[in-house]
């Protein structure tokens, strides 16, 4: 179960919709997330009350297109699962929303299974069903 954040600037709902559908379709394909997994925090930033920062670090040269991926899930996928998603997420990104491969910044951060409750107050994954 990811938990998905994606954060834009002045996107519009329409783009940001695409962005979310990028993330989770590139999940299902590359690390197998089920269908019906989908867990998402969209937010676009209107530039005024709330904006997002970037530079040119590594020689990759952001512009206000950027979209900040940041995606929790539980540990296990290998350095090339994971390469694999960052690969499918921007392509999932440029053929949806027309954001430039260059503007998705992705972070995966990791945790474990007791870290989880999808509700009822309960670490549902503790649980060997799931």
């Amino acid at each position: 179960m990811p938990f998905v954040r994606i954060d834009t600037l002045r996107a519009g709902p329409e783009r940001l919709a695409a962005l979310g559908r990028a993330v989770h379709d590139a999940l299902t394909e590359t690390i197998g997330i089920p269908p019906d997994d989908r867990f998402q925090v969209l937010t676009d930033h209107d530039g005024t009350s709330g904006t997002l920062c970037h530079d040119d670090y590594l020689g990759v040269h952001r512009d206000d297109g950027i979209a900040y991926v940041a995606i929790t899930l539980r540990s296990g996928r290998t350095p090339t699962q994971k390469q694999a998603l960052h690969r499918r997420i921007a392509e999932l990104a440029h053929a949806y929303a027309g954001t430039e491969p260059r503007n998705v910044f992705v972070v995966l951060t990791e945790n474990e299974s007791a870290d989880w409750s999808l509700g009822e107050g309960v670490a549902q994954y503790l649980d060997q069903r799931y």
